[in-house]
C-alpha cells in the first residue's frame, strides 16, 4: 500500500480519529434504489449530506469524521447480485446474530444475541452501521447527526443510536488507560506521535483486502466483483457492558484473599497498570506513565535474550493476563504468533463516569469496531482461542519443572466467558528449591463484560461505495 491508496480506504481503518464523541447510527433499509443513492451521496458530500472520510492526508482536522459498514443481509438489499455475494467470506456471511458465531466469540448467556438492545438481535434487519465521530463539540455532532437523519429518512429507518464519549486521560471504565497498542500498518498515513512496536509494522492485508497480507501472501479473500475488493475491510461491531462495580469488588476480595496490593492485583489482571505502563517493564510498581514511544517497546519471549528481559513464564506479567491473551507477541501460542491475529480497536466508552462513591446503575461501557481482514483468522480467532480458554500457550520447559501452560488457568478476566463455578485466575510465582509451584490463584468470580449488541460490517473501499451505488435494480 502506498499514498495512492490512502483516498480509497475508509479513513477509520488506518486512522485513530482522536475525538471525544462518537454515534453509531444502525439501520434497515427500506428502498434499495435510494439507500443506493444515498450511498453515492455520502462519497461525493456536499449539499447537506456529511461526505464518508478518507485515510487520505487532511490540511486541518475535520469537523467530523463519518464512516459506514455495510452486512450480509444489508448487500443483499442493496442488490448484490448472489454470484458476488457466495464470494464473501462464511464468517461475514454468518453475522453477529448466528449460533455459531456467537458460540465462537463467547456471546452465550447473558450475552446471547436475544438479549441484544436496540433491534441489533434481529440480524436480518440490521443492513447498516453509520459511524459518526466528532471532536469536542456536541452542537456539531447534533449538528451532522440531523443532516445524516435527514439524508437517509427516505432510503432506511433507524433501528437505533448508540452513544459514546471519552473520558479525561484516554480511559476505560475500569480504569486503565485505553488505545495504547494498535498495530502499525506498513504504508498507512503517519502518526503525529511515534510509537515503537518491537513486533514492527503488520502488512497492510491484515486490514485491508487486496494486499499482501501477514501470513506471507495475498489477502486470505477476494470478492467479487474485483470493485468491491481491494481496500475494503471487514469488522465486528460491538456493544460492551461493563460492570465496573462488580470489577472493583473483584479487586477489594481478590487482593485481600492473595495478601496483595489491590494496584497490582489490578494491574496483573489487565497486563499493565491502570497508567498503561506494562508489567515487563515495571512489574513492581506502575510509576509515571511512559512515553508513547516506550509504553509498547516490550515482549515476553525471546529466545536470544540473557533473561533479564524475558517473561516466558509470567512472572512479570501473567500468561493469562487480558493484553497478553489479545497480543501473546512472541510467546510460542496455539496459532503461530501474536503477529498473526492482531486487530485494529476503535471503539470508546459510552455512559457516564463511574463513581465508587455513588453507585448509580447505569448502563456503562464500550462501543465500537474491531478491524480486520479475516473476521474468522483475526476476531474470531483471538476470541475463541487466546481470550477464552487456558490451553492457546505452548510448552516451553524450564528449570525445576517450570513451564507457562502450568502458569495459566480459566478465561480472561475482563473479556472472557466467566462463571463463580469455573472460572480461575493465576498469578505465578517464580519456584523455589522446595516449592516449584507456589503460584497463587483466584476463583469464583463471574463475568464482568456482557455483550450488549453486534454486527459484522463490511467496509467498502470509495471504489466499493461507488460500484454499490451504481448496482440497477435487480432484474
Amino acid at each position: 500500500m502506498d499514498e495512492g491508496d490512502w483516498a480509497d480506504v475508509q479513513g477509520t481503518i488506518l486512522r485513530g480519529y482522536r475525538v471525544d464523541h462518537a454515534r453509531h447510527f444502525v439501520l434497515k433499509i427500506d428502498d434499495a434504489a435510494r439507500a443506493r443513492t444515498l450511498l453515492g451521496e455520502l462519497v461525493d458530500g456536499g449539499a447537506g449530506v456529511p461526505q464518508i472520510t478518507t485515510a487520505a492526508r487532511w490540511l486541518e482536522k475535520p469537523r467530523s469524521f463519518l464512516n459506514v459498514g455495510i452486512t450480509y443481509p444489508g448487500l443483499q438489499a442493496l442488490g448484490v447480485p448472489s454470484d458476488s455475494l457466495a464470494s464473501f467470506p462464511r464468517s461475514f456471511q454468518r453475522g453477529a446474530t448466528d449460533l455459531q458465531t456467537a458460540a465462537l466469540v463467547g456471546d452465550v448467556g447473558g450475552s446471547a444475541p436475544e438479549h441484544w438492545i436496540g433491534q441489533l438481535s434481529a440480524g436480518a434487519d440490521v443492513h447498516l452501521v453509520l459511524s459518526l465521530w466528532v471532536p469536542k463539540d456536541l452542537r456539531v455532532l447534533d449538528e451532522v447527526s440531523g443532516q445524516l437523519r435527514a439524508a437517509f429518512a427516505s432510503a432506511a429507518t433507524e433501528l437505533s443510536c448508540h452513544d459514546a464519549r471519552a473520558i479525561p486521560g484516554d480511559q476505560v471504565h475500569f480504569g486503565y488507560r485505553d488505545s495504547i497498542a494498535q498495530p502499525l500498518v506498513e504504508g498507512a498515513p503517519p502518526t503525529k506521535r511515534p510509537v515503537r512496536d518491537v513486533q514492527g509494522a503488520v502488512p497492510a492485508g491484515a486490514f485491508l483486502l487486496g494486499h499482501p497480507n501477514q501470513n506471507g501472501g495475498g489477502a486470505a479473500y477476494r470478492v467479487l466483483p474485483e470493485e468491491l475488493s481491494t481496500n475494503s475491510s471487514f469488522a465486528a461491531f460491538r456493544i460492551l457492558e461493563q460492570d465496573v462495580a462488580g470489577f472493583e469488588a473483584f479487586l477489594t476480595d481478590g487482593a485481600a484473599t492473595l495478601g496483595i496490593d489491590r494496584e497490582l492485583l489490578a494491574a496483573k489482571v489487565c497486563g499493565r497498570w491502570r497508567n498503561g505502563a506494562p508489567l515487563v517493564l515495571a512489574p513492581e510498581a506502575c510509576g509515571p506513565s511512559l512515553p508513547d514511544h516506550e509504553i509498547n517497546a516490550f515482549d515476553y519471549y525471546d529466545d536470544e535474550d540473557d533473561g533479564s528481559a524475558d517473561d516466558r513464564f509470567g512472572y512479570r506479567c501473567p500468561v493469562g493476563s487480558h493484553v497478553r491473551r489479545a497480543n501473546p507477541r512472541s510467546q510460542p501460542v496455539v496459532g503461530g504468533g501474536g503477529h498473526l491475529h492482531r486487530i485494529i480497536r476503535r471503539a470508546m466508552p459510552y455512559g457516564g463516569p463511574y463513581d465508587p462513591g455513588r453507585p448509580d446503575g447505569q448502563p456503562r461501557g464500550l462501543v465500537g469496531l474491531f478491524i480486520n481482514a479475516d473476521l474468522a483468522n483475526q476476531f474470531e480467532f483471538l476470541m475463541s482461542t487466546w481470550v477464552n480458554g487456558a490451553t492457546f500457550v505452548r510448552s516451553v520447559p524450564g528449570p525445576d519443572r517450570t513451564n507457562p501452560v502450568r502458569n495459566i488457568s480459566g478465561d480472561d478476566v475482563l473479556g472472557g466467558v466467566n462463571d463463580p463455578s469455573s472460572s480461575s485466575f493465576t498469578i505465578p510465582l517464580p519456584p523455589t528449591g522446595t516449592d516449584p509451584a507456589r503460584n497463587l490463584r483466584l476463583t469464583g468470580f463471574s463475568r464482568f463484560i456482557t455483550t450488549k449488541g453486534g454486527a459484522y460490517c463490511y467496509l467498502p473501499s470509495i471504489r466499493a461505495l461507488r460500484h454499490l451505488a451504481g448496482l440497477p435494480d435487480p432484474g
